[in-house]
């Protein structure tokens, strides 16, 4: 796969923070993404119970818990507009990626799935963030260190969904 995100280059430019995972597994994108999106342990339900509270004094627009429900890979949607767990589609190719977004008052973040197709695969995650206000860089480096380990653990849940099912 290339190091190159050839498919964010509207984006590279205007962002403040680029974070890239891989993920590998004998999976397609569709059921990358479903594992992926559908990875919501109790714990991450409990960091998202104390955004809540940091979300109300920081004045953030969204301040409630994602749907958990999990997604099947049928489900995953690829059509501009539609959502994906708290995501809304912003564009993507069958079999090659998705880019999805989901904004607040304070920053704007994007997610996007790069897969080279390959069996085993191996799946870029990457994340955009676009800062709105100060408020949005206080809060991303807050939660910077738990952003890491989630979207560790949504790419082993990417990686074995085919295993859990």
């Amino acid at each position: 796969m290339p190091t190159t995100l050839h498919e964010l280059d509207d984006l590279v430019p205007v962002v403040d923070e680029i974070d890239v995972k891989t993920g590998r597994g004998d999976v397609t994108l569709r059921e990358f993404v479903a594992g992926a999106l559908g990875h919501s342990p109790l714990w991450v339900k409990g960091l998202f119970a104390v955004r809540m509270a940091v979300a109300a004094v920081l004045r953030l627009e969204t301040t409630g818990v994602p749907d958990s429900r999990c997604l099947r890979p049928e489900t995953v949607s690829f059509t501009p507009g539609e959502k994906n767990a708290f995501f809304t589609v912003v564009r993507g190719e069958e079999d090659h990626y998705l880019l999805l977004k989901v904004s607040d008052n304070h920053l704007d973040a994007w997610l996007a799935f790069i897969t080279d197709n390959e069996r085993p695969a191996t799946v870029k995650v990457v994340t955009l963030v676009q800062f709105l206000r100060p408020a949005g860089r206080f809060y991303y480096n807050l939660i910077r260190p738990f952003h890491h380990v989630i979207l560790l653990g949504m790419c082993r849940a990417g990686e074995t969904w085919r295993d859990r099912q």
